[in-house]
């Protein structure tokens, strides 16, 4: 335990070191929460037209069992007010999911619509709204963590400004449709990206995403390593970024249903 805790010191300590680096100085810390909010939401999800990832998934239960998967995830932006996107991710293995799809089209003011096909039955359905916070292919993250929750789906409020961090308290504003009563996002000031996100309930933490390293790519400085912790079912799962390229050129007709079955395997690669 005291190996793993050390560990972890190193790898939060090289982070935050990292994001400190890239902290301008400023003649005055931002105020108006919505900017904020909308800074760290491109930031996270929106740089550049388009982008893939190749991305491999290392789900750790709470007996400390292993399992993995890799996976690559596509992402196309549809206009540039940060509003409408798609995402399609590919599961490359294990073997007996290989060939699942997860597609997503994001929407503002209503909500995304999410399909899922799975090979083994030859089958896709559509992922209602209810079931958006639910494990994805049994990690501990869930759907919406991967293609990002609507900005108008909470009220925020700045609680803390620190030296590199604004700290961002979220309320959903229809309770009955989470889990949560809130959370927490720590974002840099320096690049917008959210670094930490804090689960609350009843008062307590209980699930926590954290991002362990970050580079820049194509001039993007980008999260290429994250974990998501829970602590109600215990474990945690860590993606690793091994491949990450903007401005990919992704063609729209390749996030359509048609491509649940017939992947295109030239973006894929």
């Amino acid at each position: 335990m005291k190996q793993h805790a050390m560990i972890r010191a190193a790898l939060v300590a090289t982070l935050v070191t990292a994001l400190t680096q890239g902290v301008t100085a400023r003649a005055q810390d931002l105020t108006d929460v919505n900017e904020i909010v909308k800074r760290a939401n491109h930031a996270a999800y929106y740089q550049g037209k388009d982008g893939k990832a190749v991305v491999k998934m290392t789900i750790r239960d709470a007996q400390g069992r292993e399992r993995q998967r890799e996976l690559t995830i596509l992402r196309l932006n549809t206009d540039d007010r940060d509003e409408g996107q798609k995402f399609y991710v590919y599961l490359h293995a294990p073997a007996d999911v290989r060939g699942t799809v997860f597609m997503v089209h994001k929407h503002i003011g209503r909500d995304d619509d999410r399909w899922l096909y799975l090979p083994g039955l030859d089958v896709v359905r559509r992922i209602a709204a209810s079931d958006e916070r639910t494990s994805f292919v049994g990690s501990h993250f869930f759907y919406e963590d991967v293609s990002g929750r609507g900005l108008d789906e909470d009220d925020h409020e700045l609680v803390e400004t620190t030296a590199n961090f604004y700290v961002v308290k979220n309320t959903p504003k229809d309770p009955r449709q989470v889990e949560f009563d809130s959370y927490k996002v720590y974002v840099h000031k320096g690049t917008f990206l959210p670094v930490k996100i804090e689960y609350e309930k009843g008062g307590k933490v209980y699930r926590t995403a954290q991002a362990l390293e970050v580079q820049e790519i194509q001039g993007y400085q980008t999260v290429t390593r994250a974990k998501m912790e829970d602590i109600n079912i215990g474990g945690e799962t860590v993606m690793e970024y091994t491949t990450v390229t903007y401005e990919v050129g992704l063609p729209d007709n390749i996030f359509t249903e048609r491509f649940l079955r017939n992947a295109p395997r030239e973006y894929l690669r």
